[in-house]
């Protein structure tokens, strides 16, 4: 369990599904190479240094942590969005690179444990970090569902101009980082802006969200032991609600379609809305526009060093085929690192149950946990905000 270094967390969770999760891939995944130790510095090793247990004031043998952690609200604004989170920073230095953190689709929350091991692990290396809340969500205005990965991303663009006006910041080492659909809005946010030093995008696929949920869907089904039958009646009823939302078909036909689809006991699982929540008009809201979203257009576009990790054992996302896309992709770009972490799940997590869950609970204590993932990404940060 990683420690807070200056007080304990509030592991409280707030979080619920989000119905937008419907249609958006927020779950995606891995890749692994040769992981190349001796490139690893002292600082590597910073994030598993925290992975103790706590101690607290009261407790005769506690010490004072070493190098300390500060942490400020922060408020700033994308527009008319409100938005407001925690930065994290070393106690002490100047000069310090950074990082904006960019959220999970069903993970929205500052202070979520997700988002944990950036708050405890990245000051300790020096490096600060911003993880606010996303907009709609928590202390942030706006609204969500009707929100497109521009938007998203443009709140991370605008969290990282409000990094560099600070004192302490050194504004030509400011980074993004992203999890799952953050992965996407995190290659978004670095594209739109020309000073930012690098990219890590964690469990992101490059799919589309469509397709992304139709192979997470499959998996889901037949881990629920549904049988193939089954499983192809819930693809089905996907595409003709896709269709619908892309201008083929009507409203009368793909209602009565999802009525049917309600009766049957897969239909919790197909990540599709009900009869009555189907939109009579498809040109509105962000789902159509999302679910059409071009990722490796998006990583295609990149001009700064990326990272990208997945995990092997993630059944959200089509871990295979986006390496190979990135494998291709990265003979032409040197610095992209590329990564699939073996006994690793969608979170960084050990593969379990939990892996196939969205609900409170689970949402509620996903963090990261496998050691390889720490490593690999601090050693590589060490390496590229030097």
């Amino acid at each position: 369990m990683l420690i807070a270094l200056n007080k304990p967390f509030d592991v409280s969770c707030k979080c619920r599904p989000d119905p937008g999760c419907r249609t958006l891939a927020d779950y995606i995944t891995c890749c692994a190479i040769v992981f190349n130790w001796r490139s690893l510095r002292v600082a590597s090793l910073a994030f598993m240094l925290t992975s103790t247990s706590p101690t607290f004031a009261a407790d005769p043998w506690a010490a004072t942590p070493v190098p300390g952690i500060t942490q400020q609200e922060f408020h700033f604004t994308n527009g008319d969005t409100q938005l407001v989170g925690t930065l994290y920073t070393p106690a002490t230095g100047d000069h310090l690179p950074a990082v904006v953190a960019l959220w999970g689709a069903s993970n929205p929350l500052h202070d979520m444990p997700l988002y944990r091991h950036l708050a405890q692990g990245l000051p300790v290396m020096g490096i600060a970090v911003l993880i606010f809340d996303r907009r709609g969500s928590g202390q942030s205005s706006g609204t969500y569902q009707s929100s497109v990965y521009e938007q998203l991303a443009g709140d991370g663009v605008a969290a990282w101009q409000a990094l560099a006006r600070l004192a302490r910041i050194d504004s030509a080492k400011i980074g993004f980082w992203g999890i799952s659909q953050g992965g996407w809005l995190a290659v978004l946010a670095a594209n739109h802006t020309p000073q930012a030093a690098f990219v890590i995008s964690v469990s992101a696929p490059l799919v589309t969200p469509a397709e992304q949920m139709d192979f997470a869907v499959t998996n889901l089904l037949t881990a629920h032991g549904y049988s193939r039958q089954e499983i192809q009646e819930a693809i089905q009823l996907r595409h003709i609600w896709q269709d619908y939302l892309h201008g083929r078909g009507s409203y009368a036909a793909t209602a009565a379609a999802l009525q049917r689809g309600e009766r049957q006991p897969w239909f919790p699982f197909g990540y599709m809305p009900t009869a009555e929540e189907l939109p009579k008009d498809p040109q509105t809201g962000s789902t159509r526009a999302n679910m059409d979203y071009d990722a490796f257009a998006a990583v295609r576009a990149i001009k700064v060093p990326a990272l990208f990790i997945y995990g092997a054992a993630d059944p959200w996302v089509p871990v295979a085929s986006s390496m190979e896309r990135l494998k291709d992709l990265a003979k032409n770009k040197p610095d992209m690192a590329l990564y699939i972490i073996d006994g690793a799940d969608h979170t960084m997590m050990p593969p379990s149950e939990a892996s196939l869950s969205v609900d409170p609970l689970t949402l509620g204590k996903d963090a990261p946990s496998v050691p390889a993932y720490f490593m690999i990404m601090s050693g590589w940060l060490a390496r590229h905000v030097r």
